[in-house]
């Protein structure tokens, strides 16, 4: 594997710019792109890998993931960790969120310990960014696959010492903002740099404003687990859909979501706003059968993973084949694509400065996917590499 400390020379390959496609090279050193090259010109490295004319893009960031490969964030150890984030990595994942479901406090307490000190290390995969809680301060009307037992309302007190006792590891929590006490939650973690995002919610649209208003700047999985578009009454959907400031995360599987309403979604948001996730649960990579999560066994049939009740429950989706998903589907281009599955994750996480594109100066977070779309072929991490098909 390409260690930090050396040269890498990525060559023959087709690379995914802000504003452009190029082929070329590019060089990295010390995990840091150095060079974009768009001529024949090879300089010396210490490693060099043949492109062979795949695509070059930037390390997809996925904000919304329970697992995957049998692993469940929930687990909380770190061999889970390691599965998970590495079969993400085989996917052309280089950073996620660790995603919570709705369970106890003591439950959600050990996903940050297990976070806070596997992120102290130094992680061989796909780095982990810090927690995306997703429960419990959700709607029961809208509880999807959530756990209906550990419902709460928004508990301040909660926050406040989570955030103390473990800095910098809560990156996203999902709510329902019509819950009482919600919109004072919004505007403290509005305050605590944390992101706020709406999902398994009733919320009007009026109550959606008031939230955006408040602070909050992201929906979950849009379209789905939440009050829908009605002319009338525009609701949580069409308030996601008119709201500018609102990031709007998308499943792009073919079972969540339809590629026209894919198509509405992404021409009612600026281009900057919209963002590919997966709600991968520990089902993906893996055959179908029963699994579980939070508790509630799930049963996954034709990769499909759904409740006995018949409720979606997550997916078994990666990264690679949503973005193949929506080129076959939609009339979205690669670099339109690469901005869905990267570069706007970045930007809502604060973290464009450094990663979610490929510019000289950014972390070499990197993947090398076939011509078609079909697999990944190398992930690299910071210069890493993490991920090698064989």
């Amino acid at each position: 594997m390409e260690q930090q400390g050396r040269s890498l020379l990525i060559n023959h390959v087709k690379i995914v710019l802000e504003d452009r496609i190029v082929e070329g090279s590019i060089l990295v050193r010390d995990g840091i792109i150095a060079q974009i090259i768009e001529d024949s010109e090879q300089p010396e490295a210490d490693h060099i890998v043949d492109g062979q004319g795949k695509w070059l893009l930037p390390g997809f960031i996925d904000v919304h993931v329970h697992g995957g490969f049998g692993g469940d964030f929930m687990d909380a150890t770190a061999e889970s960790y390691d599965t998970i984030t590495k079969f993400h990595a085989s996917q052309g994942t280089t950073g996620m969120l660790a995603t919570t479901v709705t369970a106890s406090q003591e439950a959600i307490e050990t996903v940050f310990q297990a976070t806070s000190e596997y992120m102290k290390n130094d992680m061989p995969y796909t780095a982990l960014l810090g927690v995306h809680l997703e429960g419990p301060f959700l709607s029961i009307k809208w509880i999807g696959a959530q756990n209906p037992a550990f419902l709460s309302p928004p508990r301040l007190d909660w926050l406040q010492d989570w955030t103390e006792r473990y800095p910098g590891i809560l990156k996203l929590l999902t709510l329902a903002p019509e819950n009482e006490g919600a919109i004072e939650a919004i505007k403290w973690l509005a305050d605590h740099n944390v992101v706020v995002a709406c999902g398994h919610t009733d919320a009007t649209y009026e109550v959606m404003k008031e939230a955006a208003d408040a602070g909050l700047t992201h929906a979950v999985h849009t379209y789905n687990a939440m009050r829908p578009l009605h002319h009338r009454e525009p609701g949580t959907v069409g308030a996601v859909l008119t709201d500018d400031r609102i990031y709007a995360e998308l499943i792009a599987d073919g079972h969540h979501v339809s590629p026209g309403a894919i198509k509405l979604l992404a021409s009612s948001k600026p281009a900057d706003k919209l963002i590919l996730i997966t709600d991968a649960i520990s089902a993906a990579g893996r055959p179908d059968g029963l699994y579980d999560l939070g508790g509630l066994p799930v049963i996954v049939q034709d990769g499909v993973a759904r409740l006995q009740e018949g409720n979606l429950a997550g997916s078994s989706l990666t990264m690679i084949n949503a973005f193949r998903y929506m080129l076959e589907h939609t009339d979205y281009n690669v670099m339109d694509i690469s901005r869905y599955a990267s570069g706007n994750t970045a930007k809502q996480l604060g973290m464009f400065e450094h990663t979610g594109s490929i510019a000289i100066g950014k972390q070499a977070d990197l993947v090398l996917a076939e011509p078609d779309f079909s697999s990944v072929s190398h992930t690299w991490v910071n210069g890493k590499q993490v991920y090698e098909a064989k």
